[in-house]
Order: structure tokens, then sequence, then C-alpha cells
């Protein structure tokens, strides 16, 4: 058993740059930071702030939300895969990317309304359809469908 799963919470570092292929199928790539604080340890040694620059695609619908609502800044919750790829580039080297591909984009954060104040944003969590091939979504079964949840009745099991 194997599992690919990533998940970041960081600021938006580009304008989504949304392409349609194939049959007007949309395709989102933008850049997500995610950072690490810098700290002092106890001996005074200063510790600088990290930032991780992560290579963010969207497919679909993702890719078309990604297109009308995500704007450099904003902070994004990402769950997605990890890919890597290569390619040669013009002077004839092997160059590897890793991207995050993305299932779920949710955000994150407040925006500001007419009067000044704060408000949250809503919650949107889009998730991109799955390919047929891949496992789909688990989602736990309700204590009214799960055939393994007690009912109280006393089954004779002895354990």
């Amino acid at each position: 058993m194997s599992v690919n799963k990533v998940i970041l919470v960081g600021n938006v570092g580009t304008e989504p740059d949304v392409k349609y292929i194939e049959s007007n199928l949309a395709v989102a790539k933008f850049s997500l930071a995610t950072s690490d604080r810098g700290y002092t340890t106890k001996e005074g040694v200063v510790v600088p702030e990290r930032t991780e620059w992560h290579n963010i695609v969207a497919w679909r619908q993702l890719a078309e939300i990604a297109e009308k609502w995500i704007h450099k800044g904003a902070t994004l919750y990402v769950e997605g895969k990890i890919r890597t790829r290569s390619y040669d580039d013009s002077a004839g080297q092997k160059r590897y990317i890793t991207e995050i591909f993305a299932d779920t984009i949710q955000f994150v954060g407040r925006k500001a309304d007419g009067s000044g104040q704060a408000e949250p944003v809503a919650a949107d969590r889009v998730s991109s359809p799955q390919p047929a091939a891949s496992a789909p979504r688990v989602v736990p079964p309700s204590p009214q469908s799960d055939p393994f949840a007690p009912t109280g009745d006393n089954d004779d099991l002895p354990f």
C-alpha cells in the first residue's frame, strides 16, 4: 500500500495561468508559498524564516474556478498529489520539476467588506472530479448505514 497526499496552506504567489487544451479542457498553474517562521534559539542563534515555493496544477472545473477566483496574495488550503516530471531544456540538459496536482482547494482567511471590517471568507471547498481510474474518495459511513455499528442487541459473540 502507498499514499501520495500533500496538504499545503499558503499564499498564492502568481496569478493562475489558465490554458484550454484538447476539447476545451482547462488546466491552471500557479505558485503557492509556505513559510516556516524564523526564531532565535536559547543560545542566541538566529534561524531565519524559510519559504518554500510549490507549483500547483489544477484541472477541469478546479482550473476554471482558479481562473475566476484565485488571485495573487490569497491564502489557500490545497490538497493533492505530488508529481515529478522531466524535460530537456534548450541546452539539452535534463531538468526536473515537482508539481502538486490539486484535488481540493479551499479559500482560507478573511476579506474586507465595504465597511472596512474584516469578515470570514466563505469556506468554499471545491474538488476536482476524480478520473475513473483513480480510487474513489472514502467517506465514513453514517451510523444508520454502518453494518458493524452497535445495535444494543446481544449477538452472542464470544468477544
